[in-house]
C-alpha cells in the first residue's frame, strides 16, 4: 500500500470515528445560558422556484420542507436518547443508537451542504480559479468531469449521494458516492459539492429517470460555493 493510501485511510477511519461524536457535539452545545441547541432546518437561500426549470418549486418543497425536516426532528429525538443513556451509564443503549445518529445525522448535514450547493439559474456561473483547475488537473476538462460524476451518481444502488471530495492526504480532488445518508466525510474527502440521488429528490419531475436528473442539475450548482469549500480544505 502507498504511502498516500495509508494516510487516506488513516484518515477516513478517524473520520468515521469522529462522524458521530462531531453530531453529538453539534447537538449538545450549549447556547446562551447552558442550553441545550437541538438541529434545525435551515433557511433556503432562494425560493422554492427559483432552480426551476432543473428542479420544480413542487420536488423543493416537498424536499426541504417534509424530507429534511425529517431527518432533522429524528436526529434531535434519537440525540435525547443517546444524552438520557449516558446520563444513566447506560453505554450499550446508547452504542445500539448509533446507527439512528448516523442515519439522521447524516441526512441533516448532507441536505444542509446540498442546499448551499445550489443556486438559481440566473445566479449561476461556471467555475473558475483554483477550483477548475484543479478540475481541469484531475479529470481533463470540466465536461470529462461532469460526465464522470453523472455516470458514477447514476450507478447508486438503491439510495444514496454522489460527492466530488478534496483528498487531504493526496491534495487532489476525487469522486465518491456513499449509500443512504452516509456523510461523505466517511470516506476520507471533505465535501465539496454533493448530489443526492435518492428518489425523493427528483422522482417528481424525472420519474426513475435519473441520468436526466443528473444532466439538468449542472444548470443550478453553485460553483462559487464549491470554491469557498475547496478553500476552506486546503487551509
Amino acid at each position: 500500500m502507498t504511502p498516500p493510501m495509508r494516510r487516506r485511510r488513516a484518515y477516513a477511519t478517524r473520520a468515521r470515528r469522529a462522524s458521530t461524536g462531531a453530531l453529538v457535539r453539534a447537538f449538545s452545545s450549549s447556547g446562551a445560558g447552558g442550553v441545550l441547541v437541538p438541529a434545525s432546518l435551515p433557511d433556503l437561500p432562494y425560493d422554492y422556484s427559483a432552480l426551476e426549470p432543473a428542479i420544480s418549486a413542487d420536488i423543493m418543497k416537498l424536499h426541504h420542507s417534509k424530507h429534511h425536516q425529517t431527518y432533522v426532528t429524528n436526529f434531535n429525538a434519537t440525540m435525547e436518547k443517546v444524552l438520557d443513556a449516558q446520563a444513566k451509564g447506560d453505554t450499550a443503549a446508547a452504542i445500539a443508537l448509533q446507527g439512528a445518529v448516523k442515519f439522521n445525522g447524516g441526512g441533516h448535514v448532507n441536505h444542509s451542504i446540498f442546499w448551499q450547493n445550489l443556486c438559481p439559474v440566473k445566479d449561476f456561473t461556471p467555475p473558475e480559479g483554483a477550483l477548475l483547475s484543479a478540475i481541469n488537473d484531475e479529470f481533463g476538462s470540466l465536461d470529462a468531469f461532469q460526465t464522470k460524476f453523472a455516470a458514477t451518481a447514476a450507478g447508486v444502488q438503491g439510495s444514496g449521494w454522489g460527492w466530488l471530495g478534496y483528498d487531504k492526504a493526496t491534495g487532489r480532488l476525487a469522486i465518491t458516492t456513499t449509500a443512504n445518508q452516509d456523510p461523505c466525510v466517511t470516506t476520507g474527502l471533505v465535501p465539496l459539492l454533493g448530489v443526492d440521488v435518492w428518489e425523493h429528490a427528483y422522482y417528481l419531475q424525472y420519474k426513475n429517470v435519473r441520468p436526466d436528473y443528473l444532466k439538468a442539475v449542472w444548470d443550478v450548482v453553485n460553483w462559487k460555493d464549491v470554491a469557498t469549500k475547496l478553500e476552506h480544505a486546503k487551509a
